[in-house]
């Protein structure tokens, strides 16, 4: 069960319904997570404009590969299963893809490295080696995409701790164990 409250329908405060109705038409619903930030509409306004620039850098596939990569490194229940519905209803990942996703790597090469770059920094704390950035330079990273890459981390990581904190209430398909049929 939750742990934070979630503020009910008439009680939203100003400046939030107006997000959470553009969540609802992009995803077709409100997940939880976004219903419970509600509660702050500065901090609501600060994650999804943080998502929203981040939409910029990036393929969807790989910013999802990231995002899947650090929840599982996190253990986040909720983001597993946001990110696994928005990688397969909205960006067309197969399962397969997710669940490699999840442990690190992905079917394509260039993601399988972003995939491990993305855990090593979340496992490092930002402490990468050398032949962590050498390793993701090798599959053709810049260092300015190298960037995107640890914001994108951090932006899921910054998701993770707000629902592992919040411990919220998954209200869409979970996603289930890596190796599973999703």
């Amino acid at each position: 069960m939750s742990r934070l409250n979630v503020p009910s329908p008439d009680d939203v405060p100003a400046g939030a319904q107006g997000i959470l109705d553009n969540i609802g038409a992009q995803l077709g619903f409100v997940p939880s997570m976004f219903k419970t930030i509600a509660s702050n509409p500065i901090v609501l306004d600060a994650v999804v404009t943080l998502q929203s620039t981040m939409s910029r850098v990036l393929d969807a596939k790989t910013r999802h590969t990231i995002a899947l990569a650090v929840s599982e490194a996190n253990g986040c229940a909720y983001c597993l299963a946001i990110h696994t519905y928005v990688s397969s209803e909205l960006s067309g990942m197969s399962s397969d893809d997710i669940d490699l996703a999840r442990a690190g790597s992905s079917v394509d090469p260039k993601r399988a490295a972003v995939a491990r770059f993305a855990q090593r920094v979340i496992e490092s704390r930002g402490r990468v080696s050398d032949a962590d950035l050498a390793a993701v330079r090798g599959a053709g990273y810049t260092d300015p995409q190298i960037l995107a890459i640890v914001t994108v981390a951090v932006q899921a990581l910054l998701t993770n701790f707000l629902n592992n904190v919040n411990q919220t209430d998954i209200d869409i398909p979970s996603a289930s164990s890596v190796g599973t049929p999703s």
